[in-house]
């Protein structure tokens, strides 16, 4: 089962997972209350297994999680593992963090936003062994966001091409870094079938 209720991640990850012999669910598909994880870990890879652990649990089925953030160089590595939660209230959704990340980096030439996004990949099993995967994409943060496909910080990750993240499209599916992760992990999901 995918440990998130991100519909997005859900979408997406489906998508990657297709063909590879397991029967993936969303925590709706068997109508299980998404349990209440506090990401508190210093790491992805600690938050996803934080995750993958506590809906193994609550389902007693195997968990896939993921945890993932962007890192900007600029910024000391910021917003990281805070990604999902950078600008507390002030910036409650993926436009309002976009911005603020714009805004933090107003003064930046182009040529000095480098930037990553990072994803690890956790998987479960109910007797408690644990495996995981990492996928990295480099870019940089672009001026303006661009785009209207994806979710997060998409339109404002610019690949080395020029194009955001947002731009891609179906490409995504092949080069995101949650792709990478989860293609590394999909190797393991097929031993275990």
């Amino acid at each position: 089962m995918l440990a998130t209720g991100n519909a997005g991640k859900v979408r997406e990850i489906r998508d990657l997972l297709d063909g590879c012999g397991w029967n993936v669910l969303a925590s709706a598909d068997i109508a299980l209350s998404a349990p209440d994880v506090i990401e508190g870990g210093r790491s992805y890879l600690e938050n996803a297994t934080l995750k993958a652990i506590a809906f193994s649990r609550a389902a007693r089925l195997p968990a896939l999680a993921d945890d993932s953030g962007l890192e900007v160089d600029a910024l000391g590595g910021r917003p990281g593992v805070f990604s999902a939660r950078y600008g507390g209230r002030r910036a409650s959704d993926d436009h309002q963090r976009c911005d603020l990340l714009l805004d933090e980096l107003r003064d930046v030439p182009v040529g000095r936003r480098a930037a990553r996004f990072r994803a690890s990949i956790v998987l479960v099993l109910p007797g408690g062994a644990t495996y995981s995967r990492e996928g990295t994409v480099e870019g940089r943060i672009a001026a303006e966001p661009r785009g209207a496909n994806g979710f997060g910080y998409d339109p404002v990750f610019e690949l080395p091409d020029g194009r955001t993240m947002a731009q891609i499209g179906d490409e995504k599916s092949v080069i995101s870094h949650r792709a990478l992760a989860i293609r590394a992990m999909i190797s393991v999901l097929k031993e275990l079938a």
